[in-house]
């Protein structure tokens, strides 16, 4: 016995060493990361050769505000870090903590938790498969304080702690029979993976002392944030598809004989001569005089937004000359540019110039670039530009964007505008992300998820089943970065439901007086890169109540026992200081995760809690608004967001002492980044258990306000 047990150790000795040669080997086919410091709390590494690069779509990192936000360590050890090249595809690895939450990757409708599941990153409709979506940004964010971008024209997949090396850091085995709830269907990896097919890409990481300073630093990298016209923020409405001039001049007669605030009216697909594919050209039946027609709208201080997809038709008079820029492939036999090449967006330009926008068109909403793929152009399409169709397809919206925000920059013109498809590095274009999905529900999800991407979304209202839901889709389309109502197809008014008339109109008035306030956060989206409405992740103090569900073992439903995570996707911040609640058709009452400090309503001035869960019963005519101790919220007292001599009220909330700058300037141009602007400095002292407000203008260039009158809202 003890001979054979003898035999047996010289045996495992002995092939010992080539099994961890095998092993080291085996490990040795990753290697170690080499790290370039690009910005103050960026890195960069490359591994192998790009052939398209997204950022080349993006504006120049805003260097001086990277710096402002200090200069903190990378977050990993680089060592940890590791890449691959095989035959067909490019792999990289980075390090994941067992109890990190990682968010982020792009525009979603169901839910923000990234942990344990695969997305496949692909430009399309929103389809249900996960990574299918209007922007697939592969860009998380770690709950540990630091974000990564894989910067790829490529489909990125990635695996997001799942998908177990054998060299790596496994978990306890436990048998699934006698484990019980401790078995995994999905064992917790340490890592995330992602890869490419393709030859090369970019790694970027970014590291801060927050989720909310990752996300500063990415959209600072990116250029900034927007900062759109005031008109942009204002009611937008868009018309009927087959609508006509004379149509639009009564829907604004209309507009105003129901006493309702109108910025844009929206032209849908038949102010065209041929629309899918495109002509770009004017109906003359619908409209016979464009510049007459637009020459009014000026005239009455409305904006024209006009509907547009890419796809050029044979009729076009933009055809010839954009032919020899085109790919193999049509979409709606309409040829497909390949704006890549600047001659073919030269052509596009200055088509649009002559006939568009020197007319007085305000900007577009560029639809179907996106997906299906029966729709769009194949993968195996060729473009002139010898670049890939699949890179050319996750970029077409973003490129789109890029092309239209620069050429109306050049004019000194802000633009605002709709895009159905967007990708990296896409914060400083000014266009809002929409779509044909209609969940009420996932529209919130999707404006939360939006902050963690770099873009912007509008849960846009097409229509209703019933007043109700009417009053809570307007809500919240007016908490959000685009208020508007497409009638295109169902040719809706915001007075279609009478009996809640009163209650739309007042909540479109609430979200205008508010501009002050809101103009002021896109600043800040602008010059540091902070969302304007951002998920309550990225708020401090925030403890997002999270629970696993399901688990219950189902043969037919759930034959691997698996539970799902869920957090809190229903509510969000606007600007630093409202929490925003929408509610939901049929909800008699909704519960609320406050961040830790008191919480006041923002309608009464009530403490509403501290750090806790609360239960609301909400009326229809109001959407639940909650703000910070020591808030100040200014407020315009009239509906002319252009009138600085109306008295400013600014709302004072809870007992803390308190400041607010105050933002403004001319609200069109991009004199402002010249100092064109003027910054109100705003203040509540508490001196004895009294308020005092105060108010210093600095900067001073004629967009200040002449009076502010002080309300204390909660004494």
């Amino acid at each position: 016995m003890h001979s054979t047990f003898f035999r047996f150790c010289l045996i495992i000795l002995c092939i010992q060493p080539s099994l961890i040669s095998s092993a080291q080997t085996f490990i040795s086919d990753m290697d170690q990361m080499k790290w370039e410091k690009v910005a103050p709390g960026v890195w960069k590494t490359t591994i192998g050769q790009m052939d398209l690069n997204p950022l080349d779509y993006s504006a120049s990192p805003k260097m001086q505000a990277l710096t402002n936000l200090g200069d903190p360590a990378f977050p990993f050890n680089t060592e940890a870090t590791l890449s691959q090249k095989t035959k067909e595809r490019v792999v990289v690895r980075l390090p994941l903590e067992e109890k990190e939450k990682i968010y982020g990757l792009g525009l979603e409708f169901e839910s923000i938790n990234r942990r344990s599941n695969v997305y496949t990153l692909k430009v399309d409709h929103y389809g249900g498969v996960k990574g299918y979506t209007h922007a697939p940004v592969p860009f998380y964010i770690s709950s540990e304080g630091y974000g990564v971008l894989i910067n790829s024209a490529k489909r990125v997949k990635i695996h997001v702690g799942v998908g177990n090396r054998k060299d790596s850091h496994l978990p306890p085995y436990v048998d699934r029979t006698t484990g019980g709830s401790a078995w995994q269907a999905r064992p917790t990896s340490d890592a995330v993976e992602a890869s490419i097919q393709g030859e090369g890409l970019e790694v970027y990481v970014f590291s801060g002392a927050s989720p909310l300073e990752v996300v500063q630093r990415y959209n600072l990298f990116c250029g900034g944030g927007v900062l759109p016209p005031k008109w942009g923020l204002g009611f937008w409405h868009r018309m009927h598809t087959q609508s006509s001039d004379e149509d639009v001049l009564q829907e604004i007669r209309d507009f105003e004989e129901n006493n309702f605030p109108l910025s844009v009216i929206g032209l849908e697909p038949g102010w065209q001569s041929f629309a899918y594919p495109c002509s770009f050209d004017w109906d003359s039946t619908r409209f016979p005089d464009p510049k007459g027609f637009l020459n009014r709208m000026t005239e009455k201080d409305i904006k024209i937004n006009l509907w547009e997809n890419p796809y050029v038709a044979p009729s076009s008079t933009m055809y010839d000359p954009i032919k020899p820029y085109t790919g193999s492939h049509t979409v709606w036999l309409g040829e497909v540019p390949d704006y890549t090449i600047p001659e073919a967006r030269e052509v596009l330009l200055s088509h649009h110039q002559k006939n568009h926008i020197e007319l007085g068109v305000s900007g577009y909403k560029f639809d179907e670039v996106d997906g299906y793929d029966q729709w769009l152009w194949p993968d195996h399409a060729t473009f002139p530009s010898g670049y890939d169709a699949v890179e050319i397809r996750q970029l077409y919206g973003t490129i789109i964007q890029n092309t239209f925000t620069e050429h109306f920059r050049k004019q000194n013109q802000r633009t605002y505008g709709l895009v159905r498809s967007s990708y990296v590095g896409a914060s400083n274009q000014s266009f809002v992300i929409y779509s044909d999905y209609y969940g009420h529900k996932g529209y919130v999800t999707a404006l939360v998820n939006s902050s963690l991407a770099g873009i912007l979304w509008t849960p846009e209202i097409r229509s209703a089943n019933s007043s109700e839901e009417w009053v809570r889709r307007f809500q919240t389309v007016c908490f959000s970065p685009l208020m508007m109502l497409n009638a295109w197809s169902s040719g809706l008014k915001p007075w279609s439901f009478p009996e809640v008339t009163d209650i739309v109109r007042e909540n479109i008035e609430l979200r205008i007086k508010l501009m002050p306030y809101l103009y002021t956060e896109f600043h800040a989206y602008e010059r540091e890169g902070i969302p304007p409405f951002r998920a309550m992740v990225l708020e401090r103090g925030f403890e997002s109540a999270t629970k696993k569900v399901g688990g219950k073992l189902d043969d037919v439903k759930n034959p691997y026992a698996e539970q799902a995570l869920l957090e809190v996707t229903d509510q969000y911040m606007m600007g630093p200081s409202i929490l925003v609640a929408p509610v939901f058709t049929g909800e008699t009452d909704r519960k609320v995760v406050l961040p830790a400090g008191n919480w006041y309503d923002f309608y009464t001035g009530d403490l509403v809690g501290n750090g806790e869960t609360i239960t609301i019963q909400p009326t229809l005519d109001k959407i639940p608004l909650f703000v910070k101790d020591g808030a100040l919220i200014p407020m315009l007292t009239t509906l002319d967001v252009e009138d600085a001599n109306q008295t400013l009220e600014v709302r004072y909330y809870g007992s803390k002492p308190g400041s607010f700058q105050l933002y403004n300037d001319d609200g069109n141009t991009f004199d402002y980044e010249s100092g064109e602007f003027t910054i109100t400095d705003l203040a509540v002292s508490v001196k004895k258990n009294k308020l005092q407000g105060t108010q210093k203008v600095s900067n001073n260039l004629g967009y200040g306000y002449k009076q502010v009158e002080w309300v204390w809202m909660s004494r």
